[in-house]
């Protein structure tokens, strides 16, 4: 009988722990990872998944262990030692400077490397050729603020080859990408693996795993619980074994019940700085007991439109009447205001414009509501009340560490979605605006903030939902608007469409 020969490692990792204060992140993990593989390394927000992979890049020092990269083992004290031992990582969000051109971004930190001993005519020579070898096409010369979140990516992912890296890291890297995108990197990933290079994807969408991948490690709770073969796994059995139980993502609704228009916009025009219009006559009715779902493609004027909607924008044409308050161009409100009459926003970027990520997440969970009682004692924030309160809000929403001290930035990216989720629900609004509920977040989060949202919904709030996961459009929304360039050019009831049809609609090719 023959014997097969397991494959050369790339990397090994072994009895690694890590702790922050009193959380203890990872838990005697150990795990190889096989050269020229992709493997995907899966769990719930806060398991220790990026915790692990920022000790592998030197982020993070492990405070027990060892690593090994092609059976050697290694100190990895910053990542420029990473590096130096060919592993290179792209995180969930991008280390780019916007002003840089992408050349510019390329060379940015490598001044003084080999490749630029010729002077930046060689660099531009090596990013022609690796664009060239991985199918990695983007312009030199433009610069980063004008680039699709999908070519900022590309830019990424060419700096890690440019340093020679021949392991690579991906933190999250479709949780800002269209699916158009996410497919198109798939092809990337696979090029790369063709080309003997190692990738390790740290993701929670279970089915790009089993859809890229070569080998699934999981973890829960700091440990590795499971590793697989992709091939002999399936997306239930994942998910069980992230979640320690059968999740269900299916929304058993009952038919909306309709109140009263909460939102009512009208012939809603934006013109940016530069003369386009971002929003071209748009018009829509929001009511209480029904969630609104909006598709599109990324970029169409989804996110001008919750700029709009919640304040930060006034509109330069048309008027939006929000709880009886009508705002146009020459009444214009603010976030404050749009509070107070009962709107709330989760918006899309939950770091930009959701939290400031070195408060404390007790600081974050009052956000925007810190004036009120019962956070405010004589202009004086009062430090237990808020505590108690933060407290209280992880503990229904489930957000881990349960720790209200932690600094925002410290927590991984779902645990941030449910903090910033939690304290715009908590406030029983009657309009609720969510930008990208489910972004980043895990499967088990992605069950209990959907049906948050129907809760809400219930309850009589209105909920307005955009989303570019048309998945998440279907299962939620009451009533599907469809945006392309800036207009609404479709209206369907969720249970009279396929993601087919709304693809159509996405790309301008149809109206309904």
């Amino acid at each position: 009988m023959q014997t097969l020969t397991p494959a050369a490692a790339a990397i090994e990792l072994r009895e690694i722990e890590k702790s922050f204060g009193t959380v203890h992140a990872v838990r005697g993990v150990s795990l190889r990872i096989e050269k020229a593989t992709i493997t995907g390394i899966v769990g719930e927000n806060g398991a220790g998944k990026s915790t692990l992979m920022s000790i592998l890049y030197g982020l993070y020092r492990a405070d027990a262990g060892e690593i090994r990269v092609d059976g050697r083992p290694v100190g990895m004290a910053s990542p420029r030692e990473a590096i130096g031992h060919g592993i290179g990582m792209v995180h969930q969000h991008f280390m780019l400077v916007d002003t840089f051109t992408v050349l510019e971004n390329l060379v940015l930190g490598a001044e003084g490397g080999p490749l630029l001993a010729g002077g930046i005519a060689a660099a531009r020579t090596e990013l022609a050729r690796l664009a060239r070898e991985f199918g990695l096409s983007v312009d030199p010369d433009a610069r980063i603020a004008d680039l699709s979140v999908g070519e900022q990516q590309r830019v990424e992912i060419l700096k890690v080859l440019f340093r020679g890296a021949q392991i690579l890291i991906l933190d999250e890297p479709s949780a800002v990408l269209t699916p158009q995108e996410t497919d198109r990197l798939f092809g990337i990933l696979a090029s790369l693996r063709e080309r003997g290079v190692t990738v390790v994807l740290i993701t929670h969408k279970l089915r790009e795993i089993v859809a890229v991948t070569d080998h699934v490690c999981v973890m829960r709770q700091g440990r590795v619980v499971a590793e697989r073969r992709t091939a002999d796994t399936n997306v239930e059995e994942l998910a069980e074994l992230m979640v320690g139980r059968k999740v269900r993502l299916d929304l058993d609704k009952a038919p909306p019940r309709l109140g009263e228009v909460l939102l009512h916009a009208e012939h809603l025009t934006l013109v940016d700085g530069r003369g386009v219009r971002r929003l071209d006559d748009v018009g829509f009715e929001l009511r209480a007991g029904e969630i609104v779902g909006i598709a599109g493609v990324s970029g169409n004027g989804q996110s001008e439109l919750l700029q709009v909607l919640s304040g930060i924008r006034a509109p330069d044409g048309g008027r939006l009447t929000v709880c009886g308050r009508v705002i146009d161009a020459d009444h214009p409100g603010d976030p404050a205001e749009m509070r107070v009459l009962g709107l709330a926003h989760v918006p899309e970027d939950r770091l930009r414009q959701g939290m400031v990520a070195a408060f404390e997440a007790s600081e974050t969970s009052i956000l925007g509501y810190q004036d009120g009682a019962p956070f405010t004692n004589y202009y004086l924030l009062d430090g237990p009340a808020v505590g108690a309160h933060c407290t209280g809000l992880m503990e229904r929403f489930d957000v881990r560490p349960r720790s209200p001290t932690l600094r925002s930035s410290q927590f991984s990216g779902g645990n941030q979605q449910k903090l910033v989720l939690a304290r715009e629900i908590s406030r029983q609004p009657r309009v609720l605006l969510v930008g990208q509920p489910t972004r980043g977040v895990d499967i088990g989060a992605i069950e209990f903030i959907r049906r948050e949202l129907v809760k809400a919904r219930d309850a009589g709030c209105a909920v307005l939902v955009v989303s570019v996961e048309l998945d998440e459009v279907l299962s939620l929304a009451d009533r599907i608007l469809v945006m392309f360039d800036g207009r609404v050019v479709g209206e369907v009831g969720s249970g009279q469409t396929d993601e087919r049809a709304l693809g159509l609609l996405m790309a301008g090719a149809a109206a309904a």
